[in-house]
């Protein structure tokens, strides 16, 4: 059997019309049931002092309750690959961070595709990298830091709160455009 071109064209949109009505009717009365908020580091991190922080206000506004689910490992990885796998309903959200930028270039194999498989939905924060020493540091400027770091190449410390971390990867950037040699010591967290 075959149908008009118009009234195919009319079957379509209705069919479209209907499908996008619906996922909005659903979408208002969002959420029904308590939201999981995953927090892919440590409790006591900055980042689950962050999510602990902006819960209540948040479980308020959708008079629903928020679950922060701390789930460290793998440098963000473990938990981000647990939101990707999680029923895509709106029920399972991902603090994402920094770390999840460039974890496709640390790591040589994910379960997952961050940019392909995690929807973004609003920004929370912001980190800024900044430079530290001890008021004792015979440098007081970058420029000077600089000079002293090539002058005592690999007798300074450089902390970070873990590989992959963002001071870390900050870092190794700031070592490599400017040709010092500094030691990585890690950390479990910030």
């Amino acid at each position: 059997m075959e149908i008009p071109r118009r009234p195919f064209l009319h079957l379509a949109g209705g069919a479209a019309a209907a499908f996008a009505f619906s996922n909005l009717a659903a979408a208002l009365d969002y959420p029904k049931r308590p939201v999981r908020f995953v927090v892919a580091f440590f409790a006591g991190s900055l980042s689950d002092i962050l999510a602990r922080s902006i819960a209540p206000s948040l479980s308020k506004h959708l008079g629903q309750e928020i679950i922060v689910d701390d789930q460290p490992g793998a440098g963000g990885n473990l938990a981000t690959n647990i939101v990707v796998r999680a029923f895509p309903d709106g029920y399972t959200l991902l603090e994402a961070t920094s770390a999840n930028v460039w974890n496709a270039a640390l790591y040589d194999t994910l379960n997952f595709d961050f940019i392909r498989d995690i929807a973004p939905v609003a920004g929370i924060s912001r980190t800024p990298a900044v430079l530290t020493v001890t008021p004792s540091f015979p440098a007081k400027t970058v420029p000077d830091f600089i000079s002293y770091a090539r002058a005592n190449p690999g007798k300074i410390n450089m902390a970070s709160g873990g590989i992959g971390s963002l001071p870390h990867v900050a870092g190794e950037l700031f070592k490599f455009m400017t040709g010092i040699n500094l030691v990585h010591v890690p950390y479990r967290g910030s």
